[in-house]
């Protein structure tokens, strides 16, 4: 494992002036303390597994997520992995990060330099500076809802969308529909991509035809809602999933505005079970994620890092919750 004395030899510098560089010291110019940081990421020196005495620290990373609202999703997420993390003796630092911050500083610098041993990472979409670092990254970090391949030190949590989808058809079959569109996010990201697949898996599973009318994707609500919502309604879907709660209820809004009734003439399911689903009009069926158990699974994932127990994914089972967006299918 490589140690002060290399990066000093690297550099060209003493020892002690390593050191005081790691160490945040005021007497240390601040390009010297980026050129040594720098290198000691370079090399694979890892400072919080040499010296002992360094205090526990974690982060969690989050971004497009809100998590300082007790209605925000990402909430109680931080506070699971609070939960557990701080009892097992870590101090949690909670930092809001944008695209800006990863340009200016590589990830694994930026976890040296604040003397971060490991992360849990929120809100990350594949065009973040960081997922592309993330696949060579020395220092351990649990993603959400985004999957790094081939790297020991990466893990993954989130729910078991295949499982969620399977629930959310069933159901619906169930009922009598069989003309079950979806509508979801943009396809750029591991959990929009994953969700895509698992509705189409899910109709395959239960013998339901995959029509591409019954299928809308987009970056923007307004775009799913405005643009393939009417084509699904055309294409007399009877029911329709959705990719998250938020899109879920602005399809339920826009399905009023057109005089459907829910759920006399659509069926409507979200995915995510949001602080807001049950106080809708009609409440929203959808498929929960437990965020304080997401947050606790995340702890435990980034323990078994940092304890070079190497996982790939932890995967939460899914639950549907049954409210009155979705009713048996009427004929007329």
């Amino acid at each position: 494992m490589p140690t002060i004395n290399d990066i000093a030899a690297k550099v060209g510098v003493s020892k002690s002036t390593v050191s005081k560089a790691l160490n945040n010291a005021d007497d240390i110019s601040e390009t010297l303390r980026k050129k040594i940081v720098e290198t000691a990421v370079e090399i694979g020196y890892e400072k919080n597994r040499i010296r002992k005495d360094n205090p526990k620290k974690l982060c969690v990373l989050i971004e497009n997520m809100e998590y300082e609202d007790p209605m925000g999703f990402g909430h109680d997420i931080v506070i699971g992995f609070k939960q557990l993390a701080i009892p097992a003796g870590w101090e949690v630092e909670t930092i809001s990060l944008s695209e800006e911050m990863q340009k200016q500083t590589g990830y694994d610098v930026f976890m040296l330099e604040n003397q971060y041993q490991g992360a849990f990472i929120l809100g990350f979409s594949l065009v973040d500076p960081w997922m592309e670092e993330l696949k060579t990254a020395h220092i351990p970090a649990v993603l959400y809802d985004n999957y790094i391949p081939e790297n020991p030190c990466i893990a993954y949590v989130g729910v078991n969308n295949e499982e969620g989808f399977d629930m959310a058809v069933a159901h619906l079959k169930k009922l009598g529909h069989t003309a079950i569109g979806y509508l979801g996010g943009a396809l750029e990201s591991h959990i929009t991509i994953a969700r895509y697949h698992a509705y189409l898996h899910a109709m395959e599973r239960h013998n339901l035809t995959i029509n591409k009318d019954f299928i809308g994707c987009s970056y923007y609500i307004s775009e799913c809602t405005l643009t393939y919502l009417p084509i699904l309604l055309k294409n007399h879907v009877t029911a329709i999933l959705c990719s998250h709660d938020s899109l879920a209820t602005a399809v339920m809004a826009h399905c009023k505005e057109l005089k459907y009734k829910i759920p006399d003439d659509i069926s409507i399911i979200g995915f995510d079970d949001a602080p807001f689903s049950a106080y809708t009009t009609p409440g929203l069926t959808t498929i929960r994620q437990d965020r304080n158990a997401l947050g606790r699974c995340g702890y435990y994932a980034l323990s078994s890092l940092l304890n070079q127990t190497a996982i790939s994914s932890l995967l939460l089972q899914a639950e549907l919750i049954e409210r009155n967006s979705t009713s048996a299918v009427s004929f007329k």
